[in-house]
């Protein structure tokens, strides 16, 4: 069952557990910090690589673990063998629509994208929806599961408090294409673009907001609970919004 409705079924309150960290080791916990402070810098970077990474540091690890450990941070290299999965065959696909795009006013695009928050015990999921040309977070979601109910959650929210997009950005991941998320923006025709697989560049604003955000917010605290990262996020994200000018928006 969706958590929701699991939620619904035994009267929670779902921010409870959505909010609630998963548990890891501490040996993988430290590892992970330390798989993500690399992938931002180097997201070309597979398993392969990575454990040579952890291994230059002097941590004793194999390929299999480094591996495993990626997976549950959904982190995948910006270049992959063709066909390293294979679609969902309910999941449609769609085009990328913004190579040669000019983007100049607001709501033109928007994008979307999931990432990986360490805790002090534990880490959770991030979603988030920018807008491509202000790069402003329209709208965020911690979970403690990839499953798509809190992408669809941020997305419903964005809708409601900022209208529709023309077209909206994001990467092939399960939790963008199933009919379920897709099908609501296909309800208020909106144009679906989605990027070539692990092409990290094609959404390069939204991983230039994710390496602000791990720096300046979340590597400098060790949240415990994921009522104090979501408190600790909502600061950083509303300065990010309305204090910190963009270089590229000429200080906008």
């Amino acid at each position: 069952l969706p958590i929701i409705r699991q939620c619904t079924l035994l009267q929670l309150n779902r921010s409870g557990v959505y909010y609630r960290p998963v548990p890891q080791s501490e040996a993988n916990l430290e590892l992970m910090r330390l798989i993500d402070a690399q992938f931002l810098e180097t997201p070309y970077y597979g398993s392969r690589q990575m454990t040579w990474h952890l291994r230059r540091l002097g941590h004793e690890v194999g390929r299999k673990r480094v591996r495993r450990l990626m997976a549950i941070m959904g982190l995948r290299a910006i270049y992959q063998k063709p066909r390293t999965t294979v679609p969902h065959p309910e999941h449609r696909k769609y085009p990328y629509l913004l190579r040669d795009l000019v983007i100049n006013r607001p709501d033109q695009v928007w994008c979307s994208d999931i990432t990986y928050i360490p805790m002090k015990r534990g880490f959770l999921y991030l979603v988030a929806i920018m807008d491509w040309f202000t790069r402003k977070v329209l709208s965020w979601r911690l979970s403690n599961t990839m499953d798509v109910e809190f992408c669809i959650e941020a997305l419903q929210d964005a809708l409601m408090r900022y209208g529709a997009p023309d077209i909206f950005n994001t990467d092939q991941g399960s939790q963008f294409t199933t009919p379920r998320f897709t099908g609501i923006l296909e309800e208020r025709q909106i144009r679906i673009s989605m990027d070539g697989r692990g092409r990290w560049l094609d959404n390069v604003f939204i991983e230039r907001l994710w390496r602000s955000l791990k720096y300046e917010c979340v590597y400098l605290h060790a949240f415990e609970t994921g009522s104090e990262l979501r408190a600790g996020l909502g600061r950083w994200i509303a300065h990010y919004n309305e204090r910190r000018p963009h270089t590229a928006l000429a200080g906008r």
